[in-house]
């Protein structure tokens, strides 16, 4: 039998529909983020902004995209997020826009969001929760600090799952080969610009099962065209960090040096910069998709099945 709202007295009507259209204030909870700072935060935030697109993923991820408010200029994955209000680059972040989104949380990265400005957001009462991702460990932490802070633990524990078994996967087949080829890493064309060893596409190249010939305590060393001729890279790889035509004319420029091992072997090739220089979940994916590149054997059998 149907109800009869005429049953319910007037008050509870009247008071029902207040909470609908006035739903209780989220109260705050101490935590301690990232960078180790004690950071008052909402239990139940609901209006979020991100100010990295690897943090901008992650909520999307998560299943938690309807508490976005506003990212940052390219956060592009998945495509609904370039939808949203945008707030500046991470590094530089435009705090009217942030501010006119009222968020009652603001989501920061370490490396990369300017300290001034989430001091000064904090200085206007809004809370920031920052997250320092720097290797596949710290990723799998951040999804998980990120889905306790938007209340979504359960989808937090399936992700880190995925995550963590693909990454097994990986290093099940890389334990099968016999030789890590010598690898030039390429993300700058003029100037030629490749990763150190703190880095994330560093951990990358080692877990791909090959060797860094740019490794060492340089981030982001630079390389002239000789200094990389003389490494004898045996695979080069270049990330699309920009669009267009520039980056198919450093690999065509590369073939052309026939003495390289590389290019004599076919093996100057392409990676979506997205995939592999963003600590988000689909770091895993620029994984599989490097170990591919450098190790196709490994991944034959695989293809045949299908």
């Amino acid at each position: 039998m149907k109800e009869n709202i005429s049953h319910y007295p007037i008050p509870v009507i009247v008071i029902s529909i207040f909470f609908f259209l006035f739903p209780l204030p989220s109260l705050a909870k101490t935590v301690i983020d990232e960078a180790r700072r004690t950071v008052e935060v909402p239990d139940r935030p609901q209006r979020v902004v991100t100010l990295a697109p690897s943090i901008t993923e992650i909520v999307f991820e998560l299943g938690q995209q309807h508490r976005l408010k506003g990212v940052t200029q390219f956060s592009n994955f998945p495509p609904e997020a370039t939808l949203l209000p945008k707030v500046g680059s991470y590094i530089h972040l435009d705090l009217e826009k942030i501010v006119a989104l009222n968020p009652d949380i603001c989501i920061a990265t370490k490396d990369g969001n300017p300290l001034a400005v989430v001091q000064r957001l904090e200085s206007l009462n809004i809370p920031v929760y920052v997250v320092n991702p720097h290797n596949f460990e710290t990723v799998i932490k951040t999804i998980r600090n990120v889905g306790d802070l938007l209340n979504s633990t359960e989808q937090a524990k399936k992700l880190e799952n995925n995550v963590t078994q693909r990454l097994h996967r990986i290093k099940e087949k890389v334990a099968q080969i016999k030789h890590r080829p010598a690898v030039f890493f390429q993300i700058g064309i003029s100037p030629i610009v490749s990763v150190g060893t703190d880095t994330f596409i560093h951990e990358l190249i080692t877990l791909a099962g090959a060797e860094n010939l740019a490794a060492g305590p340089r981030t982001y060393p630079r390389f002239s065209k000789e200094q990389v001729l003389a490494l004898m890279p045996e695979v080069i790889i270049i990330t699309t960090m920009a669009r267009g035509d520039i980056y198919k004319k450093a690999q065509a420029e590369w073939n052309s040096w026939k003495q390289l091992p590389a290019a004599k072997n076919n093996r100057v090739l392409m990676i979506n910069s997205d995939l592999v220089d963003r600590p988000s979940p689909r770091l895993v994916t620029g994984l599989e998709k490097l170990t591919e590149l450098i190790h196709p054997d490994l991944f034959k059998k695989d293809k045949n099945r299908k």
